[in-house]
Protein backbone atom coordinates (compact mmCIF):
# COMPACT_ATOMS: atom_id res chain seq x y z
CA UNK A 1 0.00 0.00 0.00
CA UNK A 2 1.17 3.05 -0.72
CA UNK A 3 1.26 6.10 2.19
CA UNK A 4 0.32 9.77 1.63
CA UNK A 5 3.21 10.88 2.02
CA UNK A 6 5.01 8.64 -0.14
CA UNK A 7 7.54 9.34 -2.42
CA UNK A 8 5.14 7.73 -5.60
CA UNK A 9 2.43 9.96 -4.67
CA UNK A 10 4.75 13.22 -4.42
CA UNK A 11 5.79 12.29 -7.84
CA UNK A 12 2.43 11.87 -9.70
CA UNK A 13 1.54 15.10 -7.63
CA UNK A 14 4.51 17.00 -9.66
CA UNK A 15 3.88 15.52 -12.87
CA UNK A 16 -0.09 16.42 -12.43
CA UNK A 17 1.05 20.02 -11.70
CA UNK A 18 3.52 19.92 -14.70
CA UNK A 19 0.49 18.69 -16.78
CA UNK A 20 -1.97 21.14 -15.47
CA UNK A 21 0.60 24.08 -15.20
CA UNK A 22 2.44 23.78 -17.96
CA UNK A 23 -0.51 24.77 -21.17
CA UNK A 24 -1.87 27.34 -18.86
CA UNK A 25 1.42 28.90 -18.95
CA UNK A 26 1.58 28.17 -22.70
CA UNK A 27 -1.82 29.01 -23.27
CA UNK A 28 -0.69 32.61 -21.77
CA UNK A 29 2.46 33.06 -23.48
CA UNK A 30 4.62 32.47 -20.89
CA UNK A 31 6.38 29.58 -21.93
CA UNK A 32 6.04 26.22 -20.30
CA UNK A 33 9.40 26.47 -18.20
CA UNK A 34 7.75 29.24 -16.15
CA UNK A 35 4.67 26.89 -15.71
CA UNK A 36 6.91 23.96 -14.71
CA UNK A 37 8.70 26.75 -12.30
CA UNK A 38 5.16 27.97 -10.80
CA UNK A 39 4.23 24.53 -10.08
CA UNK A 40 7.08 23.64 -8.59
CA UNK A 41 6.53 26.72 -6.14
CA UNK A 42 2.95 26.09 -5.37
CA UNK A 43 3.34 21.91 -4.77
CA UNK A 44 6.27 22.97 -2.52
CA UNK A 45 6.92 25.76 -0.40
CA UNK A 46 3.49 27.11 -0.53
CA UNK A 47 1.74 23.86 -0.74
CA UNK A 48 3.81 21.46 1.47
CA UNK A 49 3.20 18.25 -0.64
CA UNK A 50 6.85 17.61 -0.97
CA UNK A 51 8.71 15.85 1.79
CA UNK A 52 11.50 13.90 0.20
CA UNK A 53 13.26 16.31 -2.25
CA UNK A 54 16.58 14.69 -2.43
CA UNK A 55 14.76 11.53 -4.24
CA UNK A 56 12.85 14.25 -6.19
CA UNK A 57 15.75 15.87 -7.43
CA UNK A 58 17.34 12.37 -8.75
CA UNK A 59 14.24 11.55 -10.55
CA UNK A 60 14.40 15.31 -12.28
CA UNK A 61 17.93 14.24 -13.34
CA UNK A 62 16.83 11.57 -15.18
CA UNK A 63 14.71 14.15 -16.98
CA UNK A 64 17.91 16.36 -18.06
CA UNK A 65 19.51 13.51 -18.84
CA UNK A 66 16.52 12.24 -21.52
CA UNK A 67 16.23 15.56 -23.06
CA UNK A 68 19.98 15.58 -23.60
CA UNK A 69 19.85 11.97 -25.71
CA UNK A 70 16.63 13.60 -27.14
CA UNK A 71 19.27 16.42 -28.40
CA UNK A 72 21.86 14.09 -29.28
CA UNK A 73 18.90 11.74 -31.34
CA UNK A 74 18.09 14.73 -33.44
CA UNK A 75 21.73 15.97 -34.31
CA UNK A 76 22.79 14.23 -37.09
CA UNK A 77 26.46 14.22 -38.03
CA UNK A 78 26.72 16.19 -40.90
CA UNK A 79 24.65 19.05 -39.26
CA UNK A 80 26.72 18.83 -36.34
CA UNK A 81 29.66 19.52 -39.10
CA UNK A 82 28.05 22.07 -40.80
CA UNK A 83 27.69 24.45 -36.76
CA UNK A 84 31.18 23.44 -36.59
CA UNK A 85 31.87 27.20 -37.06
CA UNK A 86 29.68 28.12 -34.98
CA UNK A 87 30.23 25.96 -32.22
CA UNK A 88 34.08 26.31 -32.08
CA UNK A 89 33.88 30.05 -33.46
CA UNK A 90 30.83 31.33 -31.42
CA UNK A 91 30.85 29.45 -28.58
CA UNK A 92 34.53 29.98 -27.40
CA UNK A 93 34.20 33.66 -27.73
CA UNK A 94 31.15 33.56 -25.87
CA UNK A 95 32.75 31.79 -23.31
CA UNK A 96 35.85 33.53 -22.81
CA UNK A 97 34.02 37.00 -23.35
CA UNK A 98 31.14 36.64 -20.96
CA UNK A 99 33.72 34.72 -18.08
CA UNK A 100 36.22 37.51 -18.42
CA UNK A 101 33.41 40.07 -17.79
CA UNK A 102 31.63 38.57 -14.83
CA UNK A 103 35.25 37.76 -13.54
CA UNK A 104 36.01 40.92 -13.60
CA UNK A 105 33.07 42.30 -12.27
CA UNK A 106 33.15 39.69 -9.22
CA UNK A 107 36.72 40.72 -8.48
CA UNK A 108 35.70 44.60 -8.77
CA UNK A 109 32.90 43.79 -6.16
CA UNK A 110 35.46 42.59 -4.22
CA UNK A 111 33.22 39.15 -3.68
CA UNK A 112 36.20 36.47 -4.03
CA UNK A 113 39.93 36.61 -4.46
CA UNK A 114 41.65 35.76 -8.35
CA UNK A 115 40.51 32.24 -8.49
CA UNK A 116 37.27 32.20 -7.02
CA UNK A 117 36.55 35.00 -9.47
CA UNK A 118 37.46 32.98 -12.54
CA UNK A 119 35.31 30.18 -11.28
CA UNK A 120 32.38 32.47 -10.52
CA UNK A 121 32.80 34.64 -13.61
CA UNK A 122 33.34 31.78 -15.93
CA UNK A 123 30.84 29.56 -14.27
CA UNK A 124 28.44 31.72 -14.70
CA UNK A 125 29.06 32.36 -18.34
CA UNK A 126 27.53 28.85 -18.78
CA UNK A 127 24.08 28.00 -19.40
CA UNK A 128 21.69 25.37 -19.16
CA UNK A 129 21.01 23.51 -22.13
CA UNK A 130 18.13 21.82 -21.60
CA UNK A 131 16.57 25.32 -20.16
CA UNK A 132 17.41 27.39 -23.16
CA UNK A 133 16.19 24.56 -26.23
CA UNK A 134 13.16 24.04 -24.35
CA UNK A 135 12.80 27.89 -24.61
CA UNK A 136 13.85 27.89 -28.24
CA UNK A 137 11.69 24.86 -29.27
CA UNK A 138 8.49 26.42 -27.52
CA UNK A 139 9.06 29.64 -29.66
CA UNK A 140 9.34 27.35 -32.52
CA UNK A 141 12.81 29.31 -33.14
CA UNK A 142 14.73 26.06 -32.61
CA UNK A 143 15.31 26.19 -36.74
CA UNK A 144 16.01 29.36 -37.47
CA UNK A 145 19.52 31.11 -37.99
CA UNK A 146 19.68 32.65 -34.43
CA UNK A 147 18.54 29.11 -33.04
CA UNK A 148 21.11 27.50 -34.77
CA UNK A 149 23.78 29.65 -33.54
CA UNK A 150 22.11 29.78 -29.93
CA UNK A 151 22.00 25.81 -30.38
CA UNK A 152 25.72 25.91 -31.28
CA UNK A 153 27.33 28.72 -28.89
CA UNK A 154 25.12 25.50 -25.86
CA UNK A 155 27.10 22.91 -27.62
CA UNK A 156 29.97 24.22 -26.84
CA UNK A 157 28.84 25.64 -23.10
CA UNK A 158 28.52 21.58 -22.72
CA UNK A 159 32.31 20.72 -23.85
CA UNK A 160 33.84 23.52 -21.52
CA UNK A 161 32.32 21.76 -18.56
CA UNK A 162 34.89 19.56 -18.35
CA UNK A 163 38.02 21.99 -18.53
CA UNK A 164 36.18 24.88 -16.46
CA UNK A 165 36.05 21.61 -13.67
CA UNK A 166 39.82 20.43 -14.30
CA UNK A 167 40.29 24.15 -13.39
CA UNK A 168 38.65 24.48 -10.44
CA UNK A 169 40.82 21.43 -8.88
CA UNK A 170 43.82 22.86 -10.13
CA UNK A 171 43.34 26.14 -8.85
CA UNK A 172 41.87 24.68 -5.71
CA UNK A 173 45.36 22.85 -5.13
CA UNK A 174 47.03 26.38 -4.52
CA UNK A 175 44.10 27.12 -1.59
CA UNK A 176 45.21 26.48 1.66
CA UNK A 177 42.31 25.67 4.28
CA UNK A 178 43.19 28.57 6.14
CA UNK A 179 43.06 31.22 3.24
CA UNK A 180 38.83 30.13 3.23
CA UNK A 181 36.77 32.30 4.46
CA UNK A 182 34.61 31.43 7.76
Amino acid sequence: MIGSGSFFSQMLVLLGGAVIAAPIFRKLGLGTILGYLAAGVVIGPIMHRITEAEEVLHVAEFGIVFLLFVIGLELKPSRLWQMRGDVFGLGPAQVILCGAVLTGLVMAAGLADWRGSLIIGFGLALSSTAFAVQILNDEGDLNSKYGQRAFSILLFQDLAIVPLLALTSILATGVDETDLPR
